[in-house]
């Protein structure tokens, strides 16, 4: 049987650990052939992983001319964009708002609110001239409720998701979709113990504050941007989709923090 994604040409950022691994994973398992972006070095590890002809690229998302090379290296492989998961993120310091410097807000919002900004803009362009295609951007909880301490990453990702509503609108009439997951509480990244266990250990602290009681897995984030990338979506459009345990749904109101892990800061890429 052929793949969800057979025949598509995807390209994904942050792909070289963390969520962006597990679509790289999970897509080039469905048929999609990719181009892999990563500022670590570790997306050429990735792509030589999952086979299939993928491509590494080292990409700075919030850098311009990176991003404009990285969708022409799909373009000059592959010969067309299909699917574009902008997931390149991270979480900068937590602390009250007042401790919070301009370095940091203009570190954060450069990853992952210019970063979005700049893969919707050069992805459409290349989509635009093959008939179409889907923009998956990773947002958080946290641009959805809030988390007491992380203002300077809230906003960027708040902003994500209504540059994901908006673009959907702009481009609903050119077959190009765009929605956005918003992760909650990740076993992924900054969480030291996801170093060494790919799951949480049976000792590890549970959450109380996730309705579901568990981490959120990277699988669980690749899931839901396999759906979005596919035609199993091709009726959706400017949907933010927290995959979260139902933390937003069961968000206790103000002043709430980050559930059980209040002194842990995680890297959602």
């Amino acid at each position: 049987m052929a793949g969800r994604l057979e025949g598509k040409i995807a390209v994904i950022t942050g792909a070289g650990s963390g969520m962006g691994k597990a679509m790289a994973e999970l897509f080039s398992a469905e048929g999609a052939k990719l181009v892999l972006a990563d500022i670590s070095g570790k997306q050429d590890d990735v792509a030589a992983a999952v086979g299939n002809g993928a491509i590494g690229i080292r990409c700075d998302v919030s850098n311009e001319e990176d991003v404009q090379a990285m969708i022409a290296k799909a373009e000059d492989a592959f010969g067309r964009l299909d699917i574009l998961c902008n997931n390149a993120g991270f979480g900068g310091p937590m602390a009250p708002l007042h401790q919070q410097t301009t370095e940091t807000w203009d570190k954060v919002h450069g990853t992952n609110l210019r970063g979005a900004f700049l893969g919707i803009k050069y992805g459409v362009i290349s989509m635009l001239k093959t008939g179409g295609g889907s923009i998956v951007n990773t947002t958080s909880a946290s641009g959805v409720v809030g988390w007491k301490h992380h203002s300077v990453y809230g906003a960027a990702k708040a902003g994500v998701n209504q540059l994901t509503k908006i673009a959907a609108l702009d481009y609903s009439d050119k077959n190009i979709r765009v929605n956005a997951i918003a992760p909650g509480t990740m076993w992924t990244g900054l969480v030291q113990a996801s170093q060494t266990h790919d799951t949480p250990p049976e000792d590890f602290p549970k959450l109380a504050g996730i309705p579901m009681g568990r981490w959120g897995l990277a699988k669980d984030i690749a899931n839901a941007a396999l759906f979005f990338a596919s035609e199993e979506s091709a009726y959706v459009t400017g949907t933010v989709l927290p995959v979260d345990g139902g933390y937003c749904i069961g968000f206790s109101g103000m002043g709430a923090e980050r559930p059980g892990i209040a002194s842990v800061n995680t890297d959602e890429s």
